[in-house]
């Protein structure tokens, strides 16, 4: 069965000067412009298109890539802004409608905003604003430690809230979180815990503490010998600026140091930290 807002495999039944015509099933045409056409294509040919909705009904096929299938989660930008709504661009040469009844907020032309797309009644391809109409709270099947997809999407009190695979919610905690993230950023995290009423807490990195504290003891020696010997940062110093320098949290840092220190590979003043030893006495 053909899937609309997705891309399918359809073979061509008929060809005209303009147009070419792929079989969808159960008698149902679906129409690929000629232009559209890569190459040259015959008749039993199988070509892999999009296909999307028409003003009149009915179907047509695209070989341009969108930037987001339906179900999909996604960053688009307002191209447009009237009396129907807002229209975005996904990638198409038609753009995506995004209806005021699907908006949370007020959208600005030149801005973007995160959007699930999905089928309407009429099955026309649609995007909402509504994402907890379409992301559910409780994930099962999951394991801790899984390696997940992710969409950063709004700030909460606790952190970041996360869409997990376009389907469920996740939280990303505000003090676990050690790099810059942006609403609509695509990355992966893991599965850190499953809550007793089955909602997700995620982690950027799974690293053991341990590999991290070595990994960052690295950084802090490589820098030490690229800038004489001297970093005007100790255990001291804020996280923020730790962060800038190591894109590590303060805990991780101090235990790099501690460890430094204890070797006597460093020593620690009210400044910042020197370098006592070369790397290679380590």
């Amino acid at each position: 069965m053909i899937k609309i807002g997705k891309f399918n495999k359809l073979k061509v039944i008929k060809l005209s000067a303009k147009d070419t015509y792929l079989d969808a099933g159960d008698s149902v045409e679906v129409l690929l412009e000629k232009t559209e056409v890569l190459g040259q294509c015959g008749i039993g040919d199988a070509l892999n298109v999009f296909v999307y909705g028409d003003a009149k009904g009915g179907l047509k096929a695209t070989m341009q890539i969108p930037y987001a299938q339906v179900d999909d989660i996604a960053w688009l930008k307002v191209k447009e802004v009237n009396a129907a709504g807002a229209f975005l661009d996904w990638g198409l040469s038609k753009d995506l409608l995004l209806p005021y009844g699907e908006q949370t907020q007020k959208v600005v032309e030149g801005r973007s905003c995160l959007v699930k797309l999905f089928l309407d009644e009429e099955n026309r391809i649609t995007a909402s604003m509504l994402l907890d109409d379409f992301i559910q709270e409780e994930a099962f099947y999951f394991k801790e430690g899984q390696k997940v997809d992710v969409i950063i999407a709004d700030e909460t009190d606790l952190g970041r809230k996360a869409i997990i695979n376009n389907e469920y919610w996740g939280v990303l905690y505000k003090n676990e979180i050690f790099q810059h993230l942006r609403k609509g950023q695509k990355t992966t995290a893991y599965i850190k815990k499953i809550r007793e009423d089955n909602k997700l807490d995620l982690v950027l990195q799974m690293a053991r503490f341990g590999d991290k504290v070595d990994s960052v003891t690295e950084k802090i020696l490589a820098k030490l010998e690229a800038q004489s010997g001297v970093i005007l940062i100790n255990d001291k110093s804020h996280p923020d600026d730790i962060y800038k320098a190591f894109a590590v949290s303060k805990k991780v840092f101090k235990q790099s140091i501690g460890g430094l220190y204890k070797k006597r590979i460093i020593s620690i003043d009210k400044t910042g930290i020197s370098l006592l030893n070369k790397k290679s006495d380590l």
